[in-house]
């Protein structure tokens, strides 16, 4: 194994290269830039591979890669195969074959995060496994499994990760293993029209009103919204925890590090449809940080800070041994009005700074998420509220306007693009494809 600090450096470099060749944060279209942007990005990833060669060592699995070597043949014989990389008998397909090159090799490529991975079945279909650690106070799996009980899997409104199966802890160990479906990030592929994009705002809404922020059934404006017996708040509304799956649209499924190529590394992954002929369906995942209430526990207060939202009101210039208690609801429709505000609205790089450019088309939304971003957190709508608005402001949006494509600013949107655009519009509105898909 390399030493500890060859495997920190390591840990850098996979980071840096990540964010170098991953597509930003955001569904915004640049058409002509984009392949610009592509470009520049291989070229700065070529660069910095070039300046830590002799630091990066794709031969060497980091300490969280070997947990799931040591547990291969376990997990297989559970039904459920690992990469090759993670095989015991491993070895680098471009060292035995000096052919390849270490960059066309699907098993050169670390794991995204350490805990989780993707597996084939023994049905074929790819999943993906969950680590998770039953000791750790803020392991996800209770939760994640009163989510998927009947009570909630039956509302077609539910948007929690589902659940294909755990594999309970072995004798002598805490890790269990949360098996799930494949899900890719919201804005892969491409968004190609407003109503695309306001089809994956609506369902995220839906999330809290119908799952996690339930207790009875409440009628507002056109219809009840569906409530459950349980107060959940997420805690971590945040890129990275909301995720589509999308695997429908391709021809293969695009490999997890690699979005452009297929999972086996065959060649690039095409898609083949878009979300307005093929409706996706969008999850909130990670609920480590959840919280279950019940009513007598009001006012449902929560000692601060939690999640991965740095930029919350209430969390700021906290006192170090005194952090005040405030409302996680409140917090909650905070994450998701900032998430929704940086990559629909003002943009985001996914590194704490904002993007020059931005997707167009979405200013009629700017009243409703400003003031689910108020920095008072009592004059914050409650989530009922902010689904009720959302779709009074959708109600007025007219079809050409939904069937509008997604432009950056900062893009240049030629006319040939105009007209192969509204030409496929045409046909869809002639075909009474809906403008917004529902799955």
């Amino acid at each position: 194994m390399a030493p500890t600090g060859t495997r920190i450096l390591c840990l850098v470099w996979h980071l840096v290269g990540a964010i170098a060749v991953q597509p930003v944060v955001g569904p915004t279209k640049t058409y002509k830039n984009k392949n610009n942007c592509l470009r520049g990005k291989k070229l700065f990833s070529s660069f910095l591979s070039s300046m830590f060669f002799d630091i990066f060592d794709a031969t060497i699995l980091i300490d969280s890669e070997v947990r799931w070597r040591d547990d291969y043949d376990y997990l297989k014989g559970r039904g459920y195969t690992l990469r090759t990389r993670y095989h015991p008998n491993w070895e680098p397909s471009w060292v035995t074959d000096t052919s390849k090159v270490e960059e066309e090799c699907e098993d050169s490529y670390h794991i995204p995060t350490h805990q989780v991975l993707d597996a084939t079945r023994t049905d074929g279909s790819i999943v993906v496994l969950k680590r998770v650690d039953t000791k750790q106070p803020q392991n996800d799996l209770p939760i994640l499994q009163y989510l998927c009980s009947q009570e909630f899997t039956s509302n077609p409104r539910n948007h929690c990760v589902p659940i294909i199966e755990v594999l309970e802890p072995r004798e002598g160990s805490s890790i269990a293993y949360v098996v799930m479906p494949l899900l890719y990030d919201p804005d892969h592929p491409d968004f190609e029209t407003i109503g695309e994009a306001l089809s994956f705002w609506k369902q995220m809404i839906e999330v809290w009103v119908s799952t996690l922020l339930v207790i009875l059934q409440l009628s507002v404006s056109k219809g009840l919204h569906y409530m459950h017996e349980k107060l959940i708040t997420h805690g971590d509304c945040k890129f990275g925890n909301f995720m589509a799956d999308t695997q429908h649209l391709f021809d293969s499924p695009p490999h997890p590090s690699r979005l452009r190529m297929r999972r086996d590394f065959s060649g690039p992954s095409k898609q083949l449809a878009s979300r307005t002929l093929k409706p996706v369906k969008y999850y909130l995942i990670d609920f480590g940080l959840s919280k279950a209430k019940q009513p007598e526990d009001a006012p449902f207060l929560r000692q601060a800070p939690w999640g991965g939202d740095k930029s919350i009101p209430e969390f700021l210039d906290l006192p170090y041994d005194d952090a005040p208690f405030c409302d996680p609801f409140a917090v909650d429709v905070y994450c998701l009005g900032n998430y929704l505000r940086q990559t629909f609205l003002d943009g985001y790089d996914g590194l704490g700074q904002y993007r020059t450019g931005h997707p167009k088309g979405f200013e009629f939304l700017r009243e409703l998420i400003t003031d689910m971003v108020n920095e008072i957190p009592s004059k914050r709508p409650r989530m009922f509220e902010v689904s009720s608005r959302f779709d009074a402001i959708l109600a007025k949006q007219g079809s050409l306007k939904l069937r509008s494509p997604i432009v950056s600013t900062d893009a240049h949107y030629e006319f040939s693009d105009w007209v192969s655009h509204w030409s496929t519009q045409l046909i869809r509105i002639a075909r009474r494809i809906p403008a917004i898909p529902r799955p």
